[in-house]
């Protein structure tokens, strides 16, 4: 288990690709197998120790605002205007803490393999080194996805972006460590994490661990019904 025990669950956007089941709710509210994507995200956290989450939300989000009502362990940091990924940790900074925290999209839904990714993340973490720590998956492995990837890594673990190359062996799965020197002097602002990933990475300090199980994102109904048919198979990892 990691020693990381804050993080950020984000769940405000409005779910457009998902349509029509985010018509009546936020995506995050969405079942997969009878428990939503947000609960899966929720005790992915729990399980590796996690003890405080902020979760935001925009779209629908008094929904989210009643589905959380019973958690003692979740805040909820609310977007009047909806701030990407990257305005949404900052506005939410005042709640993780003054220590790196995890922060997963609430629509990644992954197989462990040998152990908990986050808590393989959380051990991966190095403070002397790292501003940005992110979960990787092999681009061959990941299900469903069409793109030509998004990071290469070397042997020390730090990432770079793609460029102007054709393909990279990784893509990202929405699942990582910051930490909040990351965040200074930005503004509550929309804006995406790729403009700290790029800050990190002028730094060399943008790191990367690669995922060792199965890994879906589930961002449409068809993503869905992928994902709903792979966990109802039986698997060697935990879903």
């Amino acid at each position: 288990m990691s020693a990381l025990t804050k993080a950020m669950v984000l769940a405000a956007g409005r779910g457009v690709r998902m349509r029509p089941l985010t018509n009546d709710k936020p995506k995050a509210l969405v079942s997969l197998c009878g428990e939503t994507l947000l609960d899966r995200a929720l005790n992915r956290c729990r399980d590796a120790g996690v003890t405080s989450i902020a979760v935001n939300a925009h779209y629908k989000g008094e929904l989210i605002r009643s589905h959380l009502r019973e958690s003692p362990d979740i805040q909820l940091s609310w977007e009047d205007e909806l701030l990407e990924t990257g305005g949404g940790v900052c506005k939410a900074l005042p709640l993780l803490g003054s220590g790196p925290f995890f922060v997963i999209n609430c629509d990644s839904v992954w197989f462990d393999g040998g152990r908990s990714a986050l808590s393989r993340l959380g051990d991966a973490w190095c403070e002397d080194e790292m501003d940005a720590l992110l979960l990787l998956q092999p681009v061959e492995k990941a299900v469903g996805y069409s793109g030509s990837g998004d990071f290469s890594k070397d042997d020390t673990g730090r990432i770079q972006r793609r460029g102007k190359q054709a393909a990279a062996p990784f893509v990202f799965m929405g699942v990582q460590v910051l930490h909040p020197r990351l965040f200074t002097n930005e503004k509550i602002e929309p804006f995406s994490l790729n403009r700290l990933y790029d800050r990190a990475l002028a730094h060399n300090r943008l790191f990367g661990v690669v995922h060792d199980g199965d890994w879906y994102h589930v961002g449409t109904p068809e993503d869905l019904a992928i994902a709903e048919t792979a966990l109802n198979k039986p698997k060697s990892g935990s879903p």
